[in-house]
């Protein structure tokens, strides 16, 4: 079953002080695939990447990276697998081709293989003529693409990527993504970091986090039908200010966003409808344009979780106190 994962973890645990950033946490990410690891800031996504990385030596618990014990080998799998965080660190009064250069020195590339990986890398990452460009000098999206060229110059079999497009445009991030789509294509494991909904769904396989633990796991279709239930509702209405403020107090809804002209809400009950939706807007003073059912999106099934983790751990403080 091991040569089926890249990674396999059991009870992956690590403490700082009292404080548990990451809680007996059970990965298994298949070899091929691209695994998208999400929750917000602070749930435990980075100290968990460089655990894998054998960067950060766990509390608790153990794993496997490309079949290698992050316990006993950890300088094993440094050198094996390749890393990007948001602050990676190019050298930005080297060029292009000279940073690729250093960072195929210090993953041992051999001297004979080194030209051709790095013309490859340039092509991969489209820097085609950038090649002696400073580093200093590129726009944000092109230093993300040098950096994971750097990253992946030895020729890794899984690449793990921290929050890769932190900061960068949205145009960037899209060609950044079709890049990453592109290396999962060819056969490279990809493990990222994101707390961008929209990137998730380009993932084979979705892990939510939240505060250190692992609280869904599996394919986004595979989630979206087994693990959230609750209906979304789009509805177009002539007062959408007043209708926000009608439906954050109905009891029927969730949760209640505004995009752009319309409102999309989250109803509290399986078998909510549209329909119900536009009648409750309507009795209130509301016109309703249109009102129908939508498919959940990640942002939805993520916030839902944790919403449902958090009143969970209230709810367990509330027993202690009273016990």
């Amino acid at each position: 079953m091991t040569a089926d994962y890249a990674v396999v973890t059991w009870g992956l645990t690590r403490r700082f002080g009292r404080l548990v950033a990451v809680d007996r946490l059970d990965l298994r990410v298949r070899t091929g695939e691209l695994y998208g690891f999400l929750g917000p800031n602070g749930a435990g996504k980075s100290t968990t990447l460089r655990m894998l990385c054998g960067i950060l030596e766990p509390t608790e618990g153990g794993g496997t990276v490309l079949g290698i014990d992050l316990a006993s080998e950890p300088e094993k799998v440094k050198a094996t697998i390749g890393y990007m965080s948001q602050r990676f660190s190019l050298y930005d009064d080297l060029t292009v081709e000279e940073n690729l250069t250093f960072y195929a020195r210090v993953y041992q590339v051999p001297r004979a293989a080194r030209a051709g990986r790095i013309t490859r890398m340039v092509r991969m990452a489209d820097l085609t003529g950038r090649e002696r460009t400073m580093a200093a000098h590129l726009s944000g999206g092109y230093r993300q693409r040098l950096a994971l060229a750097c990253a992946l110059v030895h020729g890794p079999r899984l690449v793990f990527l921290d929050e890769p497009t932190a900061g960068i445009d949205p145009v960037s991030r899209r060609n950044f993504w079709g890049l990453t789509r592109r290396l999962a294509e060819s056969g490279t494991t990809i493990m990222v970091t994101t707390h961008y909904m929209d990137e998730a769904e380009l993932c084979d396989t979705l892990g939510f986090i939240y505060q250190g633990k692992l609280i869904a796991q599996g394919a986004p279709a595979e989630i979206k039908e087994k693990a959230f239930r609750k209906p979304v509702v789009e509805v177009e209405v002539d007062d959408i200010r007043r209708a926000s403020d009608l439906l954050g107090e109905w009891k029927a809804a969730e949760e209640v966003i505004r995009v752009g002209t319309r409102l999309r809400l989250v109803l509290a009950e399986e078998g909510g409808s549209a329909e119900e939706v536009a009648a409750y807007l309507g009795a209130n003073g509301v016109t309703v344009g249109w009102a129908h059912g939508v498919e959940p999106s990640v942002e939805d099934i993520f916030v839902s979780f944790v919403d449902k983790e958090r009143k969970a751990r209230l709810r367990e403080q509330l027993r202690a106190v009273s016990g």
